[in-house]
Protein backbone atom coordinates (compact mmCIF):
# COMPACT_ATOMS: atom_id res chain seq x y z
CA UNK A 1 0.00 0.00 0.00
CA UNK A 2 1.18 3.45 -1.09
CA UNK A 3 0.84 6.12 2.04
CA UNK A 4 -1.34 8.55 0.73
CA UNK A 5 -0.44 10.84 3.39
CA UNK A 6 2.50 12.40 5.58
CA UNK A 7 2.35 14.31 8.69
CA UNK A 8 2.23 17.92 7.97
CA UNK A 9 1.54 19.84 11.50
CA UNK A 10 1.26 23.52 11.59
CA UNK A 11 3.63 25.71 13.76
CA UNK A 12 6.49 25.12 16.03
CA UNK A 13 6.77 22.27 18.33
CA UNK A 14 6.92 24.49 21.21
CA UNK A 15 7.74 22.49 24.11
CA UNK A 16 10.62 21.15 22.33
CA UNK A 17 11.51 24.57 21.60
CA UNK A 18 12.52 24.97 24.96
CA UNK A 19 15.06 22.14 24.96
CA UNK A 20 18.79 22.14 24.28
CA UNK A 21 18.95 21.02 20.61
CA UNK A 22 18.68 17.07 20.14
CA UNK A 23 21.56 15.18 18.59
CA UNK A 24 21.54 14.93 14.79
CA UNK A 25 18.75 13.16 13.12
CA UNK A 26 20.09 9.63 11.49
CA UNK A 27 17.34 8.95 8.85
CA UNK A 28 17.23 5.08 7.39
CA UNK A 29 19.56 4.51 4.63
CA UNK A 30 20.14 1.28 3.46
CA UNK A 31 18.32 -1.85 3.49
CA UNK A 32 17.73 -3.63 6.73
CA UNK A 33 16.20 -6.49 8.40
CA UNK A 34 14.57 -6.37 11.93
CA UNK A 35 12.36 -8.36 14.38
CA UNK A 36 10.16 -5.93 15.32
CA UNK A 37 9.29 -2.68 13.29
CA UNK A 38 6.88 0.11 14.90
CA UNK A 39 5.49 3.42 12.95
CA UNK A 40 5.57 6.51 14.88
CA UNK A 41 8.09 7.24 17.75
CA UNK A 42 5.23 9.37 19.96
CA UNK A 43 3.63 7.91 23.13
CA UNK A 44 2.22 4.73 21.62
CA UNK A 45 5.15 3.50 19.71
CA UNK A 46 8.00 4.53 22.15
CA UNK A 47 5.57 2.63 24.58
CA UNK A 48 5.12 -0.16 22.04
CA UNK A 49 9.16 -0.27 21.89
CA UNK A 50 9.88 -0.39 25.39
CA UNK A 51 7.24 -3.06 26.05
CA UNK A 52 9.59 -5.31 23.43
CA UNK A 53 12.55 -4.08 24.46
CA UNK A 54 11.80 -5.65 28.32
CA UNK A 55 9.91 -9.04 26.86
CA UNK A 56 12.06 -9.37 23.91
CA UNK A 57 15.25 -8.56 25.00
CA UNK A 58 17.06 -10.18 22.05
CA UNK A 59 15.38 -9.17 19.39
CA UNK A 60 16.39 -6.35 17.20
CA UNK A 61 13.70 -3.04 17.07
CA UNK A 62 13.45 -0.76 14.31
CA UNK A 63 11.18 2.32 15.08
CA UNK A 64 10.54 5.18 12.55
CA UNK A 65 8.89 8.37 12.31
CA UNK A 66 8.44 11.22 9.69
CA UNK A 67 9.85 13.84 11.66
CA UNK A 68 12.08 14.65 14.57
CA UNK A 69 10.97 13.03 18.24
CA UNK A 70 8.94 16.00 20.49
CA UNK A 71 8.11 17.50 17.09
CA UNK A 72 5.38 15.71 15.99
CA UNK A 73 1.79 15.23 17.62
CA UNK A 74 3.23 13.93 20.62
CA UNK A 75 5.69 17.40 21.62
CA UNK A 76 2.15 19.10 20.76
CA UNK A 77 -0.14 18.55 23.64
CA UNK A 78 -0.62 20.28 26.59
CA UNK A 79 1.03 17.69 28.77
CA UNK A 80 -1.87 16.39 31.11
CA UNK A 81 -1.76 12.41 31.38
CA UNK A 82 -5.27 11.75 32.79
CA UNK A 83 -6.60 9.13 34.55
CA UNK A 84 -10.05 9.67 34.67
CA UNK A 85 -12.84 9.62 32.02
CA UNK A 86 -12.10 12.63 29.76
CA UNK A 87 -14.98 12.04 26.92
CA UNK A 88 -14.68 15.52 25.19
CA UNK A 89 -18.04 14.73 23.49
CA UNK A 90 -19.72 14.76 27.31
CA UNK A 91 -20.81 17.85 28.84
CA UNK A 92 -18.70 17.43 32.04
CA UNK A 93 -16.37 14.33 30.77
CA UNK A 94 -18.01 11.48 32.72
CA UNK A 95 -20.43 8.59 30.98
CA UNK A 96 -21.46 5.37 32.19
CA UNK A 97 -19.98 4.43 35.79
CA UNK A 98 -18.95 0.67 34.24
CA UNK A 99 -17.62 2.08 31.30
CA UNK A 100 -15.89 5.06 33.41
CA UNK A 101 -14.53 2.36 35.97
CA UNK A 102 -12.68 0.83 33.18
CA UNK A 103 -11.69 3.81 31.36
CA UNK A 104 -10.12 4.87 34.50
CA UNK A 105 -8.46 1.55 34.90
CA UNK A 106 -6.93 1.26 31.26
CA UNK A 107 -5.85 5.27 31.81
CA UNK A 108 -4.32 4.17 35.23
CA UNK A 109 -2.02 1.81 33.25
CA UNK A 110 -1.12 3.98 30.58
CA UNK A 111 0.22 6.40 33.52
CA UNK A 112 1.90 3.47 35.21
CA UNK A 113 3.90 2.48 32.01
CA UNK A 114 4.84 5.95 31.33
CA UNK A 115 6.09 5.81 35.20
CA UNK A 116 7.95 2.70 34.52
CA UNK A 117 9.84 4.58 31.84
CA UNK A 118 10.65 8.00 33.40
CA UNK A 119 12.22 6.09 36.33
CA UNK A 120 13.85 3.45 34.45
CA UNK A 121 15.43 6.14 32.39
CA UNK A 122 15.95 8.55 34.91
CA UNK A 123 13.66 11.57 33.72
CA UNK A 124 13.35 14.59 35.70
CA UNK A 125 10.11 15.93 37.63
CA UNK A 126 9.34 18.12 35.22
CA UNK A 127 9.42 15.27 32.38
CA UNK A 128 6.73 13.40 34.43
CA UNK A 129 5.80 14.18 37.64
CA UNK A 130 2.18 12.76 39.23
CA UNK A 131 1.05 16.02 40.51
CA UNK A 132 -3.06 16.03 39.79
CA UNK A 133 -4.79 18.44 37.96
CA UNK A 134 -7.94 20.91 38.37
CA UNK A 135 -10.57 21.59 36.41
CA UNK A 136 -11.61 25.10 36.58
CA UNK A 137 -15.03 26.65 36.21
CA UNK A 138 -15.15 30.50 35.49
CA UNK A 139 -18.92 30.27 35.11
CA UNK A 140 -22.17 29.31 36.79
CA UNK A 141 -22.93 26.62 34.14
CA UNK A 142 -19.11 25.03 34.40
CA UNK A 143 -19.33 25.20 38.17
CA UNK A 144 -22.51 23.18 37.61
CA UNK A 145 -20.60 20.83 35.43
CA UNK A 146 -18.04 20.98 37.94
CA UNK A 147 -20.66 19.93 41.07
CA UNK A 148 -22.24 17.35 38.07
CA UNK A 149 -18.35 15.37 37.55
CA UNK A 150 -17.70 15.24 41.63
CA UNK A 151 -20.59 13.54 41.89
CA UNK A 152 -19.96 11.15 39.55
CA UNK A 153 -16.43 10.60 40.68
CA UNK A 154 -18.38 10.15 44.15
CA UNK A 155 -20.14 7.14 42.33
CA UNK A 156 -16.83 6.01 41.05
CA UNK A 157 -14.97 5.86 44.19
CA UNK A 158 -12.73 8.53 43.35
CA UNK A 159 -11.00 11.10 45.49
CA UNK A 160 -11.34 15.12 44.83
CA UNK A 161 -12.05 18.53 46.29
CA UNK A 162 -13.83 21.07 45.82
CA UNK A 163 -11.81 24.64 45.87
CA UNK A 164 -13.37 27.91 45.71
CA UNK A 165 -12.49 31.14 43.84
CA UNK A 166 -10.11 31.96 47.14
CA UNK A 167 -8.25 29.02 46.76
CA UNK A 168 -8.33 29.35 42.58
CA UNK A 169 -7.17 32.58 43.30
CA UNK A 170 -4.29 31.62 45.35
CA UNK A 171 -3.11 28.36 43.18
CA UNK A 172 -3.20 30.75 39.39
CA UNK A 173 -2.85 34.12 40.74
CA UNK A 174 -6.29 34.64 38.62
CA UNK A 175 -9.03 36.18 39.69
CA UNK A 176 -10.81 34.59 36.59
CA UNK A 177 -12.64 31.42 38.40
CA UNK A 178 -15.30 30.65 40.65
CA UNK A 179 -14.38 27.19 41.55
CA UNK A 180 -12.30 23.99 40.78
CA UNK A 181 -12.03 20.76 41.07
CA UNK A 182 -9.28 18.95 41.74
CA UNK A 183 -8.23 15.45 41.15
CA UNK A 184 -5.06 13.94 42.42
CA UNK A 185 -4.03 10.80 39.64
CA UNK A 186 -3.27 13.36 36.66
CA UNK A 187 0.36 12.94 35.75
CA UNK A 188 1.85 16.47 34.16
CA UNK A 189 4.68 15.79 31.58
CA UNK A 190 6.79 18.15 29.60
CA UNK A 191 5.55 16.19 26.51
CA UNK A 192 8.70 16.83 24.52
CA UNK A 193 10.99 16.35 27.38
CA UNK A 194 9.42 12.88 28.07
CA UNK A 195 9.32 11.55 24.47
CA UNK A 196 13.08 12.85 24.07
CA UNK A 197 13.80 11.00 27.36
CA UNK A 198 11.99 7.85 26.62
CA UNK A 199 13.29 7.90 23.20
CA UNK A 200 17.23 8.31 24.14
CA UNK A 201 16.78 5.69 27.12
CA UNK A 202 15.45 3.16 24.47
CA UNK A 203 18.57 4.11 22.24
CA UNK A 204 20.49 2.75 25.26
CA UNK A 205 18.59 -0.58 25.17
CA UNK A 206 19.42 -1.11 21.58
CA UNK A 207 16.23 0.14 19.97
CA UNK A 208 17.12 1.82 16.54
CA UNK A 209 15.35 4.92 15.74
CA UNK A 210 15.61 6.52 12.65
CA UNK A 211 13.96 10.41 12.67
CA UNK A 212 12.63 12.13 9.56
CA UNK A 213 12.22 8.67 7.97
CA UNK A 214 8.58 8.63 6.93
CA UNK A 215 7.09 5.60 5.53
CA UNK A 216 6.52 5.94 1.55
CA UNK A 217 4.87 2.14 1.11
CA UNK A 218 4.30 -0.88 3.33
CA UNK A 219 3.78 -4.13 1.59
CA UNK A 220 3.60 -7.93 2.63
CA UNK A 221 5.57 -10.05 0.59
CA UNK A 222 6.92 -13.10 2.92
CA UNK A 223 7.40 -10.51 5.68
CA UNK A 224 6.62 -6.85 5.87
CA UNK A 225 8.42 -4.40 4.22
CA UNK A 226 8.20 -0.92 4.72
CA UNK A 227 9.91 1.83 1.99
CA UNK A 228 11.19 5.21 3.03
CA UNK A 229 12.84 8.36 0.49
CA UNK A 230 16.54 6.18 1.18
CA UNK A 231 16.09 3.09 2.64
CA UNK A 232 13.81 -0.15 3.79
CA UNK A 233 12.92 -1.66 7.03
CA UNK A 234 12.15 -5.94 6.43
CA UNK A 235 10.47 -7.34 9.55
CA UNK A 236 8.22 -9.93 10.35
CA UNK A 237 5.83 -7.60 12.62
CA UNK A 238 4.94 -4.04 12.47
CA UNK A 239 2.97 -2.07 14.71
CA UNK A 240 1.54 1.05 13.40
CA UNK A 241 1.48 3.94 16.00
CA UNK A 242 0.56 6.53 13.88
CA UNK A 243 -2.74 7.31 15.22
CA UNK A 244 -5.24 9.14 12.61
CA UNK A 245 -2.85 8.50 10.09
CA UNK A 246 -4.09 4.92 10.23
CA UNK A 247 -6.24 6.30 7.49
CA UNK A 248 -3.13 7.28 5.23
CA UNK A 249 -1.95 4.12 5.55
CA UNK A 250 -5.34 2.65 3.82
CA UNK A 251 -7.16 1.42 6.98
CA UNK A 252 -10.40 2.37 8.23
CA UNK A 253 -11.04 4.84 5.70
CA UNK A 254 -14.51 6.76 7.13
CA UNK A 255 -14.19 6.17 10.57
CA UNK A 256 -11.80 8.40 12.06
CA UNK A 257 -12.07 12.07 12.86
CA UNK A 258 -9.12 14.05 12.60
CA UNK A 259 -9.42 17.37 14.76
CA UNK A 260 -7.15 19.58 15.64
CA UNK A 261 -6.68 21.74 18.56
CA UNK A 262 -4.50 24.50 18.86
CA UNK A 263 -2.28 26.57 21.52
CA UNK A 264 0.11 29.77 22.12
CA UNK A 265 2.57 29.93 25.13
CA UNK A 266 4.10 32.86 26.56
CA UNK A 267 7.57 34.36 26.22
CA UNK A 268 9.07 33.61 29.43
CA UNK A 269 7.87 35.77 32.57
CA UNK A 270 10.29 38.48 34.17
CA UNK A 271 10.34 38.27 37.83
CA UNK A 272 9.20 41.32 38.17
CA UNK A 273 5.85 40.11 36.37
CA UNK A 274 6.24 36.19 38.47
CA UNK A 275 5.88 38.34 41.44
CA UNK A 276 2.96 40.90 40.32
CA UNK A 277 0.78 37.62 39.14
CA UNK A 278 1.51 35.70 42.29
CA UNK A 279 0.18 31.80 42.89
CA UNK A 280 1.90 28.60 42.04
CA UNK A 281 4.83 28.44 40.31
CA UNK A 282 3.24 25.14 38.48
CA UNK A 283 -0.13 24.12 37.69
CA UNK A 284 -1.96 22.81 35.43
CA UNK A 285 -6.22 23.36 34.32
CA UNK A 286 -8.36 21.79 32.23
CA UNK A 287 -11.83 23.53 31.81
CA UNK A 288 -14.80 22.26 33.22
CA UNK A 289 -16.34 22.75 29.85
CA UNK A 290 -15.13 20.39 27.42
CA UNK A 291 -14.89 23.32 24.75
CA UNK A 292 -13.39 25.88 26.91
CA UNK A 293 -9.58 27.26 27.65
CA UNK A 294 -7.04 24.68 29.25
CA UNK A 295 -4.25 26.35 31.26
CA UNK A 296 -0.64 25.79 32.23
CA UNK A 297 1.85 27.38 33.81
CA UNK A 298 5.41 25.92 34.14
CA UNK A 299 8.57 27.12 35.45
CA UNK A 300 11.36 24.85 34.07
CA UNK A 301 13.76 24.70 31.66
CA UNK A 302 12.40 28.15 28.99
CA UNK A 303 11.55 29.83 32.02
CA UNK A 304 7.92 31.00 33.59
CA UNK A 305 5.54 30.61 30.96
CA UNK A 306 1.91 30.36 30.57
CA UNK A 307 -0.09 28.12 27.96
CA UNK A 308 -3.69 28.87 26.61
CA UNK A 309 -5.32 26.05 24.67
CA UNK A 310 -8.58 26.06 23.15
CA UNK A 311 -10.62 25.57 19.75
CA UNK A 312 -11.39 22.73 17.69
CA UNK A 313 -11.53 22.06 14.17
CA UNK A 314 -12.47 18.99 12.44
CA UNK A 315 -9.98 18.88 9.01
CA UNK A 316 -10.10 15.52 7.61
CA UNK A 317 -7.01 16.20 5.42
CA UNK A 318 -5.03 16.25 8.43
CA UNK A 319 -3.46 19.02 7.86
CA UNK A 320 -4.50 23.09 7.90
CA UNK A 321 -3.50 26.42 6.75
CA UNK A 322 -0.94 28.51 8.03
CA UNK A 323 -3.55 31.14 8.26
CA UNK A 324 -5.86 29.02 11.06
CA UNK A 325 -3.13 29.83 13.49
CA UNK A 326 -3.52 33.75 12.70
CA UNK A 327 -7.42 32.95 13.13
CA UNK A 328 -7.01 30.88 16.48
CA UNK A 329 -4.38 33.50 17.90
CA UNK A 330 -7.00 36.42 18.84
CA UNK A 331 -9.16 33.69 20.86
CA UNK A 332 -6.12 32.42 22.09
CA UNK A 333 -5.17 36.35 23.01
CA UNK A 334 -8.78 36.92 24.48
CA UNK A 335 -8.88 34.06 27.04
CA UNK A 336 -5.34 34.97 28.11
CA UNK A 337 -6.51 38.84 29.11
CA UNK A 338 -9.28 37.38 30.50
CA UNK A 339 -7.77 35.79 33.08
CA UNK A 340 -4.37 37.39 33.49
CA UNK A 341 -5.30 41.20 33.27
CA UNK A 342 -1.76 41.92 35.14
CA UNK A 343 0.22 40.68 32.72
CA UNK A 344 -1.17 43.18 29.96
CA UNK A 345 2.29 43.24 28.45
CA UNK A 346 3.16 39.58 27.96
CA UNK A 347 3.28 38.06 24.42
CA UNK A 348 2.91 34.92 23.28
CA UNK A 349 6.15 33.70 21.85
CA UNK A 350 4.64 30.43 19.92
CA UNK A 351 1.48 29.50 18.17
CA UNK A 352 0.80 25.91 17.37
CA UNK A 353 -1.96 23.36 16.22
CA UNK A 354 -1.76 19.57 17.31
CA UNK A 355 -3.54 16.80 15.79
CA UNK A 356 -6.25 14.41 17.73
CA UNK A 357 -7.83 11.23 16.19
CA UNK A 358 -11.28 10.36 17.69
CA UNK A 359 -13.93 7.75 16.95
CA UNK A 360 -17.65 8.61 17.32
CA UNK A 361 -18.35 5.68 20.04
CA UNK A 362 -14.65 6.86 21.81
CA UNK A 363 -13.33 3.63 21.00
CA UNK A 364 -9.51 3.29 20.39
CA UNK A 365 -8.04 0.94 17.16
CA UNK A 366 -5.71 -2.04 19.25
CA UNK A 367 -5.37 -5.17 17.35
CA UNK A 368 -4.30 -7.13 14.55
CA UNK A 369 -5.33 -5.45 11.44
CA UNK A 370 -3.56 -7.98 8.91
CA UNK A 371 -1.36 -11.03 9.87
CA UNK A 372 0.86 -9.68 11.79
CA UNK A 373 0.52 -6.39 11.21
CA UNK A 374 -1.10 -4.51 14.72
CA UNK A 375 -2.64 -1.36 15.55
CA UNK A 376 -1.98 1.02 18.49
CA UNK A 377 -4.24 4.22 17.14
CA UNK A 378 -7.05 6.28 17.43
CA UNK A 379 -6.63 7.78 21.29
CA UNK A 380 -9.74 9.82 21.68
CA UNK A 381 -7.89 12.99 22.21
CA UNK A 382 -6.09 11.68 25.16
CA UNK A 383 -2.81 10.34 23.51
CA UNK A 384 -0.48 10.76 26.47
CA UNK A 385 -2.08 8.32 28.49
CA UNK A 386 -3.85 6.37 26.10
CA UNK A 387 -1.49 6.12 24.06
CA UNK A 388 1.04 4.08 25.91
CA UNK A 389 -1.56 1.98 26.57
CA UNK A 390 -2.14 1.62 23.21
CA UNK A 391 1.81 0.69 22.08
CA UNK A 392 2.02 -1.00 25.80
CA UNK A 393 -0.92 -3.57 24.56
CA UNK A 394 -0.11 -3.79 20.65
CA UNK A 395 3.03 -5.24 21.80
CA UNK A 396 1.39 -7.69 24.30
CA UNK A 397 -0.94 -8.88 21.88
CA UNK A 398 2.03 -9.20 19.03
CA UNK A 399 4.20 -11.18 21.68
CA UNK A 400 0.91 -13.22 22.81
CA UNK A 401 0.46 -12.34 26.38
CA UNK A 402 -2.84 -11.23 27.64
CA UNK A 403 -4.59 -8.93 29.84
CA UNK A 404 -7.64 -7.67 31.10
CA UNK A 405 -6.90 -4.84 29.64
CA UNK A 406 -6.08 -6.58 26.13
CA UNK A 407 -8.96 -8.39 26.15
CA UNK A 408 -11.29 -5.12 26.60
CA UNK A 409 -9.62 -3.60 23.84
CA UNK A 410 -9.51 -6.59 21.35
CA UNK A 411 -13.17 -7.28 22.58
CA UNK A 412 -14.37 -3.44 21.32
CA UNK A 413 -16.78 -2.35 18.94
CA UNK A 414 -15.11 -0.97 15.48
CA UNK A 415 -15.22 2.77 14.74
CA UNK A 416 -18.54 3.91 13.87
CA UNK A 417 -18.59 4.99 10.51
CA UNK A 418 -19.07 8.62 9.87
CA UNK A 419 -21.33 10.39 7.68
CA UNK A 420 -20.31 11.17 3.94
CA UNK A 421 -17.39 13.54 3.71
CA UNK A 422 -18.92 16.44 3.32
CA UNK A 423 -21.67 16.12 5.36
CA UNK A 424 -19.35 15.33 8.35
CA UNK A 425 -16.89 18.31 7.45
CA UNK A 426 -19.50 20.20 7.51
CA UNK A 427 -21.68 19.52 10.28
CA UNK A 428 -18.64 18.31 12.20
CA UNK A 429 -17.26 21.96 12.06
CA UNK A 430 -20.74 23.91 12.57
CA UNK A 431 -21.12 21.17 16.04
CA UNK A 432 -17.78 21.85 17.26
CA UNK A 433 -18.78 26.42 16.70
CA UNK A 434 -22.26 25.76 18.16
CA UNK A 435 -19.91 24.15 21.27
CA UNK A 436 -17.74 27.03 21.67
CA UNK A 437 -20.29 29.20 21.77
CA UNK A 438 -22.35 27.01 24.66
CA UNK A 439 -18.99 27.05 26.92
CA UNK A 440 -19.28 31.00 26.99
CA UNK A 441 -16.93 32.34 29.69
CA UNK A 442 -14.87 29.18 30.13
CA UNK A 443 -13.74 29.71 26.50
Amino acid sequence: MDVTRLPNDPGPAAWNRLLPDADPATPLEGNIIADWLIIGAGFAGLAAAHRLSKQAPGDRIVVLDAVRVGDGPAGRNSGFMIDLPHDLTSADYGGALEADRAQTQDNRLGIAHARDMAQEFGLSDEAFTISGKINGAATEKGHAHNLSFAKHLTALGEPHDMLDAAHMRDITGSEYYQSGLFTPGCAMIQPAMFVRGVASGLRSNRVSIHEMSPVTRLERQKDWIASTPKGQVTAPRVILAVNGHLNSFGYLPGRLMHIFTYASMTRTLSPQESACLGGHATWGLTPADPMGTTVRRVSGIGGDRIIIRNRFTFDPSMEVRAKRIDDVARDHDRAFAARFPKLADVSMEYRWGGRLCLSRNNVQVIGELEERLYSACCQNGLGTAKGTLAGGLAADLALGISSPALSRAIAADAPSRLPPAPLSRIGANLFLKWQERQAGGEL
